[in-house]
């Protein structure tokens, strides 16, 4: 599972935000709950997918670089690496869905194509790539090709919200891996991949949710949230319940609901990559506390002398304060990125 490399990631960066003012974006995309705020009150237009465009615009590389090209949280164990646990918890995806050559599958909202390239190579299956974020999804294609994976793979630049230029019926099985968390009608987004998936497929969903330890009554709990929703570009953060009943109320049968960040035992908490204390899972410095801080700082001198672009300094405190959320959240109990649930179309 690769990482970007500090070598590689000038160029990454040059190449993703040309002709940009990065500053500029990253200080709209601070401002974007303020701006639906607005247009909720007043009336006014707001368009949620070009928030969420321009924090994957913004951010899919340095993602890239202190993750892995697997952009999404897995249930961690002591003695696994943060690599080796995104590895595990894909097999899971895997095998929950049956997954098996000879199968066409959907991968809604794929990303840079981490998750899809394990499922085409231990699988066999086929898998239909879909983004709305055009960036990722030739980052997602170039990646294939390097690793002979692209004659496995279709690509869609698309809205989970308006699949239309697929058929219905036209998958064995799905899945949308924290993707849907940012849709701005859950249960609009799970109708279209009703529709698109054939009577009788399995579909696995991994969202971000509130858990029941949250409570909206609590200013500092809804302080959280709201930290957590302007980081991350989330429209709104739902509870269990509500995907569930997004879920069945477009048809799904669900089959497994689960808290994966605290059923998966012995476990270590699933932001503990990102809060850089001792442990046995080997964090990597890129991902703490300190070493998002240092390299802020170091971007800051690597901009005056143009080896990085300007405004990359900002996107990682952007990126950092979204991780203070995420570590917040895990803490208290009341967020988690790891609410899996396996459903089925009925036949």
């Amino acid at each position: 599972m690769k990482h970007a490399s500090l070598t590689t990631l000038p160029k990454s960066l040059r190449n993703a935000y040309r002709g940009w003012n990065v500053a500029s974006r990253v200080a709209r995309f601070g401002g974007w709950l303020d701006r639906r705020n607005r247009a909720n009150a007043d009336g006014g237009d707001y368009d949620h997918a070009e928030t969420v465009n321009n924090y994957y615009d913004l951010c899919s590389e340095f993602m890239q670089f202190g993750w892995n090209e697997s952009l999404h949280f897995a249930p961690l164990r002591p003695t696994e690496t943060l690599e080796a646990s995104i590895v595990r918890h894909q097999r899971l995806m895997i095998q929950k869905l049956q997954l098996r050559e000879g199968m066409r599958i959907v991968d809604v909202g794929c990303g840079v194509g981490g998750p899809m390239r394990r499922v085409a190579r231990e699988s066999g299956a086929r898998v239909v790539c879909i983004n709305n974020n055009a960036q990722q999804l030739e980052k997602a294609r170039s990646r294939n090709v390097e690793e002979g994976l692209d004659h496995m793979a279709e690509y869609v630049n698309c809205s989970f919200m308006d699949m239309s230029v697929i058929e219905d019926n036209s998958f064995d099985a799905g899945y949308a891996i924290e993707s849907t968390c940012h849709a701005p009608d859950k249960q609009g987004a799970f109708a279209e991949i009703f529709r698109v998936l054939k009577p009788g497929a399995l579909f696995w969903a991994q969202e971000m949710c509130m858990t029941d330890k949250f409570d909206p009554g609590n200013s500092h709990h809804r302080a959280m949230k709201e930290e957590l929703e302007l980081g991350i570009a989330l429209n709104g953060i739902a509870t269990f319940a509500e995907v569930s009943r997004a879920l069945e109320a477009v048809g799904f049968q669900i089959l497994e609901a689960i808290d994966r960040g605290i059923e998966d035992e012995p476990g270590t908490p699933w932001y503990k990559p990102m809060e850089g204390q001792a442990g046995t899972l080997r964090n990597a410095f890129r991902r703490t506390p300190l070493g998002r801080k240092a390299m802020a700082g170091g971007l800051r001198l690597a901009e005056a002398i143009r080896l990085f672009p300007k405004g990359s300094a900002a996107v990682i405190r952007l990126m950092d304060r979204t991780a203070e959320a995420y570590v917040a959240g895990g803490k208290t109990g009341i967020f988690t990125p790891l609410y899996c649930l396996l459903a089925r179309k009925p036949h």
